[in-house]
């Protein structure tokens, strides 16, 4: 039996709408890419599973194709990398000057979701606890040490996506001197203390209201503790799949949903998105990471293999996604599994 939770659009719904898929490797053909990786397996998979759903979809790979309205009803925009600073907020700002309903989240809850100093203010003005940071904004002078206690630092850009430019180090001049290139390079700074924890996902995604799927952990034998490189994360040298288990402790689990559910009332209505912590098995302390909406929808990531974990296809799970979101739009009455679908006119 489906999922109770599952959406699904329509065949007369699919052959009216018309879908344009927007992202960096929409064209690739599934060919890895030489800076990005694997990122670009992901958006061809990504474009044949909209098109496997049975949807109308003509693919593109430009902010340029936003520039005039586009013979489209709908716009699935992964177009996150554009090679500039909040460059995931131009698709979504572009869609919104043209009125076109979009997948993914407004463009402001898009650059409150990928600042991680003003996630972690939210977090903390809703209860829920987080790692101590320091902010450095670009202009605003010198790097100074964080007033925080710390053996080890991670010096990162304050929106680094798939550790991109994250390093762990133990010196204060060598963290000081990684923050400055940051900030030479155009990206705001984050500090935060190190510590070898657990990282724990709670993804979400749209169905009818926020659908919590089961929690994921990454536990890691070769290396505990350690940060990913971004070269690992986009497969640019040989690795495993990510050692992704399922968080079995339902005590742990009951934390992390409460957790997330105080803060959905910041971010809602996404369509989907991936809420991170970290968190002490020795003393049990967890903290608010980061929250990264619009996140990697690859079947061989956290969302996806999350949703497997209860039998939810990659397929079945990129149709509720969609589903949802054209139905937060007035463009669709999803089917749920109770009930038969109605066009809305």
């Amino acid at each position: 039996m489906p999922h109770p939770k599952l959406l699904s659009i329509a065949d007369a719904d699919k052959a009216r709408l018309r879908i344009l898929f927007l992202a960096k490797h929409a064209l690739s053909g599934g060919v890895p890419d030489r800076e990005d990786g694997t990122h670009a397996v992901y958006h061809h998979e990504m474009l044949t599973t909209l098109r496997e759903i049975g949807l109308d979809v003509t693919a593109a790979d430009r902010y340029e194709n936003l520039f005039e309205r586009p013979d489209a009803d709908f716009v699935v925009t992964l177009l996150n990398r554009g090679g500039f600073v909040n460059s995931e907020m131009l698709g979504p700002l572009l869609l919104r000057r043209l009125g076109l309903p979009f997948l993914g989240a407004s463009p402001i809850l898009r650059g409150l979701s990928d600042d991680k100093h003003l996630m972690k203010s939210v977090a903390e003005r809703r209860g829920v606890p987080v790692t101590p940071w320091a902010i450095v904004r670009q202009g605003q002078g010198g790097v100074s040490e964080p007033d925080f206690a710390w053996d080890r630092l991670v010096v990162k850009p304050n929106a680094s996506s798939a550790s991109w430019g994250v390093k762990i180090i133990d010196d204060w001049a060598e963290a000081r001197a990684h923050a400055e290139g940051i900030l030479a390079s155009g990206h705001d700074v984050i500090i935060e203390p190190y510590a070898p924890l657990i990282d724990l996902a709670v993804p979400v995604v749209g169905a009818d209201g926020p659908w919590l799927l089961p929690s994921f952990g990454y536990y890691p034998t070769a290396r505990p503790g350690e940060v990913r490189s971004y070269e690992e994360k986009r497969n640019l040298v040989v690795t495993a799949d990510d050692p992704l288990e399922p968080v079995e402790d339902k005590d742990l689990v009951a934390r992390l949903e409460a957790h997330v559910r105080a803060l959905l009332p910041e971010l809602w209505p996404f369509d989907y998105g991936r809420f991170e912590f970290r968190y002490d098995p020795a003393t049990g302390g967890l903290r608010f990471m980061e929250v990264n909406l619009s996140c990697n929808l690859w079947s061989r990531k956290t969302i996806s293999r999350s949703a497997r974990s209860i039998g939810v296809s990659h397929a079945e799970l990129v149709e509720t996604i969609v589903a949802h979101s054209l139905e937060r739009q007035g463009l669709i009455r999803a089917a749920r599994s109770a009930g038969l679908q109605t066009r809305v006119a």
